[in-house]
């Protein structure tokens, strides 16, 4: 019986999966991929027999096909999209597989959310700006209610996952100056990746006026922009 291996695919550039995630991708029998999330150029690099998009799948689904594969000596990949413990929903995957005495072993890979600082060109935590990120989401179909109004209040950059399309709301329940800097990245690191940057009280119009709907994750916070932020220089450099 072999381990299976929950594998970060990274934001979306090919080439930001780990070195050990290609390893695995280009060793499995057996992959399941993160639907479009996953950029298929990672899918195709694959030599795998089996590739399956887990897209509409449940649960049982595939957590079975994992099992089956893994109980019969088959290498099983399970590919998710940047860093599968960022919304990844791999804990439900693996109690399952650990229930059944299956191994599993995770590789983490680059988050979107680093992808867009890059885009950015920017960093989350700058001195004299932010000593702070808050990762977070806001309230929808599979959350009652979310903490936005507290957590802008803190002055912390705050990034903010699966909001593109709640992205008005979300800039309205920010309690944080209106000209605090925002931005809205797109795609971070794909080909079509778009950058919109602008103040909490314009960035929702400019986002839309761009086309951005959705794949998108906003940051909030002096770090937006740095250059007018007053950051303090690094000790390291001193």
């Amino acid at each position: 019986m072999n381990t299976i291996y929950f594998v970060g695919a990274g934001p979306g550039d090919p080439d930001l999966i780990t070195v050990k995630g290609n390893d695995l991708l280009m060793r499995a029998d057996l992959l399941i991929y993160a639907g479009s999330l996953v950029n298929p150029d990672l899918v195709a690099r694959s030599p795998a027999q089996e590739k399956y998009d887990s897209w509409g799948m449940k649960l049982p689904e595939m957590v079975a096909l994992m099992r089956e594969a893994a109980l019969a000596g088959k290498r099983v990949v399970r590919l998710h999209s940047g860093d599968p413990s960022l919304y990844g929903a791999i804990v439900e995957q693996i109690a399952e597989l650990e229930r059944d005495g299956i191994a599993v072993e995770v590789v983490p890979g680059v988050s979107s959310m680093f992808g867009a600082a890059a885009a950015l060109k920017t960093q989350f935590t700058l001195r004299g700006v932010s000593e702070s990120v808050i990762v977070t989401r806001p309230a929808g179909a599979t959350l009652e209610k979310d903490m936005i109004a507290e957590f802008s209040r803190s002055g912390a950059t705050m990034v903010v996952f699966l909001g593109t399309e709640h992205l008005e709301a979300v800039v309205a329940k920010a309690e944080c100056p209106p000209e605090t800097p925002a931005a809205v990245v797109y795609h971070a690191t794909w080909p079509d990746q778009k950058v919109v940057v602008g103040t909490v009280a314009d960035i929702a119009a400019k986002a839309r006026a761009a086309g951005i709907e959705r794949s998108a994750l906003i940051i909030i916070g002096g770090v937006v922009d740095a250059a007018r932020s007053g950051y303090v220089n690094s000790d390291l450099y001193g």
